[in-house]
Parts: structure tokens; C-alpha cells; sequence
């Protein structure tokens, strides 16, 4: 089985409601990293998944390509977000790259993205500010 090609369709299919799909595709003792988090264990990351789901309006992903290493893949995608609290509730998208290692399923897990686009450029008045400084730095 592509272990990869199944995490896709996981998450192509993922919201609050059906989080026990990532039991097809994680192992019990899975390792999940992101730029804000690190987590020990399928239950603690389905909590996550589970809260980030209830949280936000829309979070879908864009599959971009695989790259396959022996034991692992490195999928690259966008992140289709929309949560009231961020970017005046308007959809904003992320770009990323999530790493894994598997053997009959993911054991290692680790997103790579951007959390000042995510996250800080879309609140208010940091995001202002942020948005200035990133100007006057040219980018």
C-alpha cells in the first residue's frame, strides 16, 4: 500500500466528525511535529486534529507532489484555511511541506510552514505590523 498516497485521501476526507480515519494511516506511537506543536501518540494527536477541526470554518489540503526516500516520503501541499479569528474570516491559503517515515504506517510525522503566514500576518494589529516591517526589509 503508498502510505503516502493513503495519507492524502485521509485528509482530503478529514474533518471533526471522522477523525478516526487517521487510524488507517498513523501508528499508535506516532511523533507529530509543526512549527507550534510537538506530540506524542495517535490519542494526543487526534485530540489536536479533532480541536483544530472544530476551530476553524475550512481547512482543506492541495497535494502538490511526492518525493519518496527509503522508509519515508516528502509530500509538498497548500492549506486551504478559513477561521473566524484570523484574516477577517476570509480564506487565506499556506504552503508547506510534511515529512514522514513509515513502515506499514506513519511513524514519524513533521509539517514544515511558514507560522508568521499563518498565523501572525493574519491577526490584526500584529500582522499590520508585521506586514510594514516585512516592506521596509524589501520583501
Amino acid at each position: 500500500m503508498d502510505i503516502p498516497k493513503l495519507l492524502q485521501h485521509v485528509f482530503g476526507q478529514l474533518n471533526a466528525n471522522n477523525i478516526d480515519l487517521l487510524d488507517q494511516v498513523y501508528a499508535d506511537n506516532i511523533q507529530f511535529e509543526d512549527p507550534a506543536h510537538k506530540l506524542d501518540g495517535l490519542l494526543n494527536f487526534k485530540s489536536y486534529c479533532r480541536n483544530l477541526y472544530q476551530n476553524v470554518t475550512i481547512c482543506t489540503f492541495n497535494f502538490k507532489n511526492i518525493s519518496y526516500f527509503e522508509g519515508g516520503a516528502i509530500l509538498e501541499w497548500d492549506m486551504l484555511l478559513q477561521h473566524p479569528k484570523l484574516n477577517r474570516g476570509k480564506k487565506f491559503t499556506v504552503p508547506g511541506i510534511s515529512v514522514i517515515h513509515y513502515r506499514d504506517k506513519i511513524y514519524s510525522h513533521r509539517d514544515y510552514f511558514d507560522l508568521g503566514v499563518m498565523l501572525y500576518e493574519r491577526l490584526p494589529l500584529i500582522g499590520w505590523l508585521i506586514r510594514i516591517i516585512k516592506r521596509k526589509l524589501g520583501q
